[in-house]
């Protein structure tokens, strides 16, 4: 079956002062690939500025935004259309000897092959007194593993916004137990890494009409490399399977690489930023 999704992205942003210049790069734009395709993208703002598309070093598309005149408030507004195939996850023959696969991910190639989605950084980063928190069952298929994962992160942290940042480290997430989608996805990052999976963290859209938590703003989920399988999306903050629901704009290594917004603003003084996701479909 294949959808035809219209995502609306707005952001509204208020200075107390005037900004004399500004920069800005989105990565919100849907990226075209097996199971999406992107049919129009239209980007636009408030103000008089200059907008760039340009690729970043993921190959994922930014809009790039530079004004030099002054403001107090300015909007940005998105819309994009894309057709979203529904995909069955589970689509592929198991291995016939899970040991083959464990041994694969052992060999020095496969690390060289996946190194930047092994290694940790900062975000995905598990204190020694961590590191063992949840450890693979060897006697169980590595899909098998990562489904296990997926629903044990789902259980282990408490979803509340509010109450984390995009730089809350990962030992104040296990021990508090409360975080939202990038937090689940950091997690589920550092474990599958720590079991030697290359793990992937994406940034996108969730359908917002299925109930799923995180599906007011911008979503993240991950992607984990299975030996002779491929990249599969995996959804802690909602214990499932990536699918048609889930829109992908970038991954990367953790959030930092795939930040829906970074800026420059010579300014002083309070702003605030709101800003708003509407993800439609129909069959």
């Amino acid at each position: 079956m294949i959808f035809d999704y219209t995502i609306k992205y707005k952001s509204e942003n208020i200075y107390e002062n005037p900004v004399h210049e500004a920069y800005w790069q989105f990565l919100v734009t849907p990226e075209n690939n097996d199971s999406q395709e992107l049919l129009s993208s239209n980007f636009n703002t408030s103000v008089d500025a200059r907008i760039e598309n340009s690729i970043n070093g993921y190959d994922f598309e930014t809009a790039r935004i530079h004004c030099k005149k002054a403001f107090e408030k300015i909007h940005f507004e998105a819309e994009f259309r894309l057709l979203k195939k529904e995909k069955n996850p589970f689509d592929f023959t198991p291995a016939l000897d899970n040991a083959l696969d464990y041994d694969l991910i052992d060999s020095l190639i496969f690390k060289v092959e996946f190194e930047s989605f092994l290694k940790e950084t900062e975000l995905t980063k598990l204190i020694e007194k961590h590191k063992n928190i949840y450890l693979f069952n060897k006697e169980l298929s590595i899909f098998d593993n990562l489904i296990a994962l997926n629903h044990w992160v789902y259980i282990h942290i408490y979803f509340k916004t509010g109450v984390t940042h995009v730089g809350t480290f990962l030992d104040e997430i296990i021990e508090k137990r409360h975080g939202v989608c990038q937090d689940f996805s950091h997690l589920f990052c550092a474990i599958a890494r720590h079991n030697k999976i290359p793990t992937r963290y994406v940034s996108g859209y969730l359908h917002q009409g299925d109930g799923f938590f995180g599906d007011s703003q911008m979503h993240a989920w991950v992607e984990a490399y299975i030996p002779n399988v491929g990249w599969v999306g995996f959804d802690p903050t909602n214990d499932l399977l990536a699918n048609h629901n889930h829109i992908k704009v970038s991954h990367g290594k953790d959030y930092n690489d795939c930040a829906p917004l970074k800026g420059i603003i010579y300014s002083s003084g309070k702003n605030e930023t709101k800003y708003s996701v509407e993800v439609t479909y129909q069959q």
